[in-house]
């Protein structure tokens, strides 16, 4: 049987992500293949080294672009870091504060758990409280925004909390990085991972990762080997840093291309401004969404302006609103997890997809289906 060339229907991409991809970044995925030794590459890297560095706001000297999406981020944190039988204050408010909770009994910590409402923020009080009754706990790690949701938590008062009682921080940062204020520096965040394919608005299979000076020398310390060869960055160090470049693995040249080129435009944008279109855009989106008589899951004060959350509302089927949207509009929406499932869906409007037309589309074709 011979095939035909893959050519998919284009999509305007409104869920949790991946998202709309800049027609830009697109090009650049297309520019010629070179060696990930050569001396061009190797130039790049260091550009994307310095991009990723503004976008956390971070002077970090270790911060990279691991070669796999933000799960491996995730995993990259937990397996570097946490020993066997070593403490970590884990906040779960969502789905991936349950991941955060299962990297860390896979590498042989030990997880003690804050739980918060789903669609609500992590609860400062809570974690004060549980850092006060495990004074030999040796992380504090949370999700800054829980994709599965669309809540937003105060990273910068965690993150104080950390410092408070000498624990080092592990944040997850793939749907904010970007689209919400976040200053890796000064809020004193000691391990940070993130997407590219969220509000970055790059192609899905990198993940921008950050240590500071406190969580590379807790690395340096350790007493036990890294889990993972792949992701032990003590072997990846040589290959991003700087000097001679020692061979780990063959990067992938030609999403690292795209990956520059999405932080090259959110630099050329600003950070603020890009935080500001993002919110922007949710409000134009929130008002047409309570016009329509949608409610969200988040209250205003603690939602996230790129992963908007709103209740199914009665009679409504969930699949065939999703399913009419795409077949008839190419317009995607996400559906509820865990327990949202079936509950919620999830609009996203994050990097390249925050856009005034998108906005206008998504009203307009969730209108025509509901009604």
């Amino acid at each position: 049987m011979t095939l035909a060339p893959f050519n998919p229907t284009p999509r305007t991409l409104m869920g949790p992500g991946p998202s709309d991809v800049h027609p830009q970044v697109l090009q650049a995925l297309g520019k010629p293949t070179i060696g990930h030794l050569d001396p061009q590459f190797v130039a790049m890297m260091d550009e994307v080294k310095a991009l990723i560095q503004y976008a956390f706001q971070t002077e970090n000297p270790f911060t990279i672009a691991v070669s796999a999406p933000g799960s491996a981020g995730m995993e990259t944190c937990f397996v570097n870091l946490v020993e066997p039988g070593e403490k970590v204050i884990v906040c779960r408010n969502g789905v991936f504060g349950e991941r955060m909770r299962q990297n860390v009994v896979r590498v042989g910590g030990e997880a003690v758990m804050v739980d918060d409402e789903w669609g609500t923020p992590v609860s400062v009080d809570k974690v004060a409280q549980a850092l006060a009754d495990h004074p030999d706990a040796k992380f504090l790690a949370f999700v800054h925004a829980e994709t599965s949701t669309g809540a937003l938590s105060d990273a910068k008062a965690l993150c104080a909390l950390a410092q408070q009682h000498e624990v080092l921080s592990i944040v997850d940062a793939v749907t904010s990085l970007g689209g919400n204020e976040l200053r890796v520096d000064e809020w004193g965040i000691d391990a940070i991972y993130s997407g590219s394919q969220k509000c970055l608005s790059c192609v899905p299979g990198l993940s921008p990762v950050s240590f500071s000076a406190k969580a590379v020398a807790k690395l340096e310390a350790r007493t036990t080997p890294v889990p993972s060869w792949f992701l032990d960055q003590t072997l990846v160090m040589g290959y991003w840093g700087g000097g001679k470049r020692s061979y780990h693995h063959t990067a992938p040249v030609n999403s690292l291309y795209a990956l520059h080129e999405s932080l090259r435009l959110l630099q050329q944008e600003g950070l603020e401004n890009a935080w500001a279109r993002h919110r922007a855009m949710h409000e134009k989106l929130k008002a047409g969404l309570e016009k329509l008589g949608l409610s969200f899951v988040v209250d205003e004060a603690s939602r996230l302006p790129q992963l908007n959350a709103v209740y199914i509302p009665e009679g409504a089927d969930d699949g065939a609103v999703r399913s009419a949207l795409l077949e008839r509009f190419n317009l995607e929406i996400g559906a509820g997890l865990g327990d949202l499932a079936g509950k919620a869906w999830r609009i996203g409007l994050m990097g390249y997809a925050a856009r005034e037309e998108n906005v206008v589309l998504c009203l307009a074709a969730l209108d025509e289906v509901l009604n």
